[in-house]
């Protein structure tokens, strides 16, 4: 499968394509593939860092379970600057906070579906991405949302 790395402020980010999706993004190393798609992912994933894009434009396929699927289009669904809690998500869906934790720690596709703007009830909780917790209060300020870390 194409992949490209693409160098963050919260470290080196790859991209992987297939089938004319985009259906990984990760921390790590990867590949140097230059598709139209895997460029146009790069090029928004560079803008978000600068604070110049706050909504991605580019088709995603989540591979998992029905549930999974539906956790990954709610937390998409959650405009830029702003969280929501994995009980209210669980009230939309029908599910435990316990299950959409799981579905959120296991989004293939960080940042692009922003998993970092699930909270649990009480604030702060953990991020499954490169740095942890850092990096989820990272990507909050970079959003402007760094008052609703507390």
């Amino acid at each position: 499968m194409p992949s490209l790395t693409v160098d963050t402020p919260t470290g080196t980010f790859v991209l992987t394509e297939e089938d004319g999706a985009i259906i990984r993004a990760t921390w790590g190393l990867g590949g140097s593939d230059h598709t139209p798609l895997l460029e146009r992912a790069a090029a928004q994933v560079r803008a978000y860092f600068r604070g110049e894009l706050e909504q991605f434009e580019l088709p995603l396929k989540v591979r998992g379970s029905a549930l999974q699927r539906a956790v990954c289009d709610a937390i998409a669904a959650i405009p830029y600057g702003y969280t929501r809690t994995y009980g209210e998500i669980a009230r939309d869906l029908g599910s435990s906070a316990q299950a959409v934790g799981q579905c959120c720690g296991g989004n293939p596709i960080p940042v692009i579906i922003p998993c970092h703007r699930v909270m649990g009830a009480r604030g702060l909780t953990g991020f499954s991405g490169e740095g942890g917790v850092e990096t989820k209060v990272a990507l909050l300020r970079l959003e402007g949302a760094a008052g609703l870390l507390i």
